[in-house]
């Protein structure tokens, strides 16, 4: 659950401000986990029968056709999006280890940051399943446990700067406008289990007398316990510290303890490592069975060898040429996440549930819809802006 949007919190908070932005956190918090909710009681709501994938409940709900239509081409941004920003945070928190523990060393572009970045994931994508990540999904939850609380705590360290301003950064109202909407991708980039939360369930056994959101419920309690204690100290120490001079990263901002810094940027890469794995996977299944029915190719390890390694090969490409991190996140976060995190499960549980007109739960999720409808428009528009401004100034492939 814990992403490496988290490094971006102080970013989003600066440009949403104190009042806004502590809102939005928290708002975003209780809906993401309503929507959950609403994701793993659904897993079982036909007797007899489970939804293992997004897709398949997007079927019961809307139908065969229409449910694929709407539920695929979302869920691809949304793990492809993921896979490019995680290229971008991997090379990047790469070339940040780089420059604390070699400060004399030759510079080295962030182009070839990424591509050694890339290289791990052409021998990792051909690792056979999840339960073949399992490891690699351990080794992720503590790192990123790891360096948030590195992030916050080194902040707290560092002491609030002795220029630090509170002020929205942006000059002109339009720009505190836009910036304030691609933020609003940011935090949504940052909550962003949805996607994968049906296959976890689904390798839970279940019976009727102990079905699996039990379980799974109380798994998901816990884990949104420990997203709020990553999440909040993060975002509101290091705005409270770097006011709107924080980086879009909040690891780039720090430099001192070099060790400690230092440290932290590893374990960004290694719990990168492993989330790219996991939202890869899916798309790795994806374009195979698309392959091999539809368009009848032979199953081989061929098969799976090319098509892996074309895909890797697509999403390092895109990050090298937009490297830009807050950008991204305001981008996809908004483009992709916010359907996926904050409405479909709403629209999903009134196609199926119907709950009573202006009832409570037909009222919370209409506002859950309508809250969500308006992140999924404006939050793409400002982190567009924000790839386009910064691509002004930025020579490609530099």
């Amino acid at each position: 659950m814990v992403g490496a949007g988290v490094l971006s919190l102080p970013y989003a908070m600066a440009e949403l401000g104190w009042g806004p932005g502590v809102t939005v956190l928290v708002i975003s918090w209780i809906v993401t986990l309503y929507t959950l909710w609403q994701m793993v009681e659904m897993h079982e709501m036909v007797p007899g029968k489970r939804f293992d994938r997004y897709h398949e409940l997007g079927q019961h709900a809307f139908g065969e056709k229409l449910g694929l239509y709407i539920v695929v081409p979302q869920q691809l941004i949304v793990e492809v999006g993921v896979d490019i920003v995680y290229m971008v945070t991997g090379g990047r928190s790469l070339m940040k280890f780089h420059d604390l523990v070699c400060k004399d060393c030759k510079d080295i572009k962030l182009t070839y940051f990424i591509m050694i970045f890339a290289s791990a994931h052409f021998v990792l994508s051909h690792l056979p399943n999840f339960n073949a990540i399992s490891g690699v999904s351990l080794a992720a939850a503590v790192m990123s446990l790891s360096y948030s609380t590195i992030a916050w705590g080194a902040s707290v360290d560092k002491g609030v700067q002795a220029d630090v301003q509170y002020g929205y950064k942006a000059t002109t109202t339009a720009g505190t406008i836009f910036n304030f909407f691609s933020a609003l991708g940011d935090v949504a980039f940052a909550y962003a289990g949805h996607n994968v939360v049906l296959e976890i369930q689904a390798t839970i056994p279940s019976t009727p007398e102990k079905p699996s959101k039990g379980p799974m419920w109380r798994g998901v309690i816990v884990a949104y316990i420990v997203v709020a204690l990553c999440y909040f100290p993060v975002a509101l120490i290091g705005y409270w510290m770097f006011g709107n001079k924080v980086d879009d990263n909040i690891l780039i901002s720090l430099e001192k303890p070099v060790w400690l810094i230092a440290m932290a940027n590893m374990f960004v890469v290694i719990h990168v490592i492993g989330s790219y794995q996991i939202y890869a996977m899916p798309v790795f299944d994806m374009i195979e069975t698309v392959l091999v029915k539809k368009l009848k190719f032979r199953p081989s390890w061929m098969l799976r060898f090319v098509t892996r390694n074309i895909y890797v090969a697509f999403t390092m490409f895109v990050g090298i040429t937009f490297p830009f991190f807050g950008g991204l996140l305001g981008f996809f976060g908004g483009f992709a996440f916010a359907p996926t995190t904050y409405f479909l499960p709403c629209i999903m549980w009134l196609a199926i549930y119907k709950p009573r007109k202006y009832s409570l739960s037909w009222w919370t999720n209409w506002i859950c819809i309508v809250l969500g409808v308006i992140l999924m428009i404006v939050a793409p528009i400002g982190g567009l802006r924000q790839i386009i401004l910064q691509a002004k100034h930025y020579e490609f492939y530099s």
